[in-house]
């Protein structure tokens, strides 16, 4: 029951990166507003290109359980600067730091989860683990 549950874990944490790379692409001129509306000028296309590309990987290696390791790393590099960069709610009026709280302490909560497989690992139904036990002749 445990490997089914993580497999189904892995595949909802996945979910997450492919669809914020999916709105990223539908709406890439309006992420690129957004960029400038929040002072990052620097290689805007590089950035998104590489942002999505990263979304991507690190999705593909959590749901196939291949490298976990180095999936939560890349993510990391992009979801941990991301959350504080966009939902910086301390900035904003108290009318509107609930939603942003909310979406802050949302990421946060994936970012957990990333650091709870990263530990854990991923078990039995992954590429890895596959791989590990499948021999060779």
């Amino acid at each position: 029951m445990k490997n089914i549950v993580d497999l189904i874990g892995r595949l909802f944490l996945s979910a997450v990166f492919i669809f914020e790379a999916i709105d990223t692409l539908k709406f890439y001129e309006e992420t690129r507003t957004a960029l400038t509306e929040l002072n990052i000028l620097w290689q805007q296309d590089l950035l998104l290109n590489a942002g999505i590309i990263i979304l991507l990987l690190g999705a593909i290696l959590i749901a196939t359980g291949y490298r976990t390791g180095f999936a939560i790393i890349i993510l990391l590099v992009y979801w941990l600067p991301t959350t504080f960069l966009v939902y910086d709610f301390w900035s904003f009026p108290k009318g509107e730091q609930r939603m942003f709280i909310m979406l802050f302490t949302k990421n946060m909560a994936i970012l957990g989860g990333m650091l709870l497989l990263w530990v854990n690992g991923s078990r039995a139904y992954s590429i890895r683990k596959i791989f590990a036990t499948t021999k060779v002749r």
